[in-house]
């Protein structure tokens, strides 16, 4: 396999392809922190004896052109993604893309043009669509149990959301928002199971705590709030016992003045689908501790499904009977879904299988966030049509 931009999270995907497939490895690498690469690999399952003999490149074109490769990864920050992975879709290879898979509507567009036009199979970043609850929810579905899906209640309520606002995912123009940081995954996993088209939507979002209070550029560990910030790594060493962030003393203030107002702390959508379904769905950043949650709740006429990852937990209530069945469902990275996402790159990459998180997926979903986003910014209803990304 060759990478692109082999940070944190792309590293623990490679563990997980090398764990599953004895005969899998990393032979390339296009990142400028060969150091950083080399650290986090050393932690891999096939990588620890053979480090010396990754080959590192400064341009992906060149690692094409002179490695005989099997399958690209791609784990740069998120205003790559898309630009880099059409240079992937010229070479026909296997792709595995984080999300999101674009940040611009530009990208967007250039990003279908190229994978309209490639054989190249992709595996997105979408480990909930293939977690245990997500699946066997699609399978009560199917089955008529519940009758027609008539509205979803969706949330994700993240209680660590303060990392996404002292550190580089605060830069708006590099990451497009939060709308693309975590509602491209929830988008995604409603839509595989309702399997319908999303016709319209609607969408606010706020900056109602975080930033606008402290000097801009303003770090931990010159603030005089030190002490009493419960945002602080004092607070999260003292407080919560989470010792290894005691040391991120410069980590960058969360209610900084130069958090960009568009980078919203909880946000809202209103989604209309092609039968009349509706999904609302909520997103909130400051929470704390237990408050968090992540799930969703499908109702039905005849009966309603409830799942949580943060349980995880599945209940099914049959409304016209004195039952309710609940289900605890197996859980690792990502509600169990990223061992699956693996275990499909691998398949995918052998010609064994296609992708079961695919491009058309990534582009929906990054489209939807796109258009909540807009939405939120302009205070209007908008039609959703993917025909916009071939003007």
């Amino acid at each position: 396999m060759g990478a692109i931009g082999l940070g944190s999270r792309l590293s623990q995907v490679v563990r997980m392809v090398e764990r599953l497939d004895p005969d899998a490895r990393i032979a390339a690498v296009t990142d400028p922190d060969r150091e950083g690469v080399l650290k986090r690999l050393e932690k891999t399952a096939n990588l620890r004896d053979n480090l010396a003999d990754i080959k590192f490149y400064t341009e992906p074109e060149e690692m094409f052109d002179k490695e005989d490769l099997t399958g690209v990864l791609i784990g740069t920050r998120c205003s790559l993604h898309a630009r880099l992975a059409c240079k992937v879709a010229k070479t026909g290879l296997p792709l595995y893309l984080e999300k999101p898979i674009a940040t611009t509507m530009d990208d967007l567009k250039a990003l279908k043009k190229a994978f309209d036009d490639s054989s190249s199979e992709v595996v997105v970043s979408f480990p909930l669509r293939l977690s245990p609850l997500v699946l066997r929810a699609k399978e009560i579905f199917a089955s008529g149990r519940i009758g027609t899906l008539e509205q979803v209640q969706a949330i994700n309520n993240v209680s660590y959301g303060a990392g996404y606002f002292r550190n580089w995912y605060r830069d708006y123009n590099e990451t497009g928002g939060l709308w693309l940081q975590k509602a491209t995954h929830d988008f995604d996993y409603v839509n595989s199971i309702v399997e319908q088209a999303p016709v319209r939507i609607a969408a606010m979002h706020s900056q109602r705590v975080m930033g606008k209070r402290k000097p801009a550029g303003l770090t931990c560990d010159v603030c005089d709030e030190l002490e009493t910030c419960p945002e602080s790594p004092y607070a999260d060493f003292h407080k919560h016992g989470r010792v290894d962030h005691y040391e991120v003393a410069k980590r960058k203030c969360t209610f900084g003045e130069d958090i960009d107002p568009r980078y919203q702390d909880n946000g809202s959508a209103l989604v209309e689908y092609a039968n009349g379904m509706q999904m609302v769905y909520s997103q909130n950043f400051f929470v704390r501790r237990d408050a968090g949650c992540r799930g969703a709740t499908l109702m039905g006429y005849d009966g309603t499904i409830q799942f949580n990852w943060n349980t995880p937990s599945f209940k099914l209530t049959m409304h016209h009977k004195a039952w309710t069945e609940t289900v605890d469902c197996a859980s690792d990275g990502h509600g169990g879904g990223d061992v699956e996402l693996a275990r499909n790159f691998i398949r995918v990459m052998r010609g064994t299988g296609k992708s079961r998180a695919p491009i058309s997926a990534g582009i929906l979903s990054v489209y939807m966030c796109l258009k909540a986003r807009e939405s939120a910014l302009t205070h209007r209803f908008l039609d959703l049509d993917l025909s916009e990304l071939d003007a």
